[in-house]
């Protein structure tokens, strides 16, 4: 990476394993999400999320900005909230409302936060969920900035 000093594969922490990008992608409390508003400006809010089977989960009233420019414009980024081992990720987000998935994000959520929501509060009519496909994803560790940045590319097929 010129003009960062980042070191070659061979010298410092070296390339991470997607595993470890994986586990902060699990284990992050909060993740941060950028959209697009209509005239191309960004949007980034905090979202509770869920890493399931290799995507990226989270729900929002279909009336928040969030929302809205994910239904017109799928293209997102997401970061965990750990800036000390971020892993960031560029994927698309496509509206999920078929029952059986729902109840299935549902039931990850409520034991990831300890809460106890029912499959009401996914309702489709009044909330979007969303899975967001991964199509490269970033991660460094802060303390060895120059030997530790790991881009992966997604196969998505």
């Amino acid at each position: 990476m010129p003009g960062y000093g980042v070191q070659n594969p061979d010298e410092g922490t070296g390339l991470l394993p997607w595993s470890w990008a994986e586990e902060r992608l699990r284990s992050s409390h909060d993740y941060w999400l950028a959209s697009t508003w209509p005239d191309g400006r960004p949007h980034v809010m905090p979202v509770w999320g869920l890493w399931i089977d290799g995507a990226l989960w989270f729900c929002s009233s279909l009336g928040s900005r969030k929302a809205r420019n994910l239904l017109r414009d799928g293209r997102c980024v997401v970061a965990t909230d750990d800036p000390l081992e971020p892993v960031v990720v560029d994927g698309v987000a496509t509206q999920v409302t078929e029952p059986a998935a729902l109840a299935a994000m549902l039931d990850a959520m409520n034991a990831k936060y300890e809460t106890t929501y029912g499959l009401a509060f996914l309702d489709p009519a009044v909330n979007a969920t969303f899975r967001i496909q991964p199509q490269w994803a970033v991660g460094l560790i802060e303390r060895d900035f120059t030997g530790s940045p790991t881009r992966w590319r997604i196969d998505t097929r």
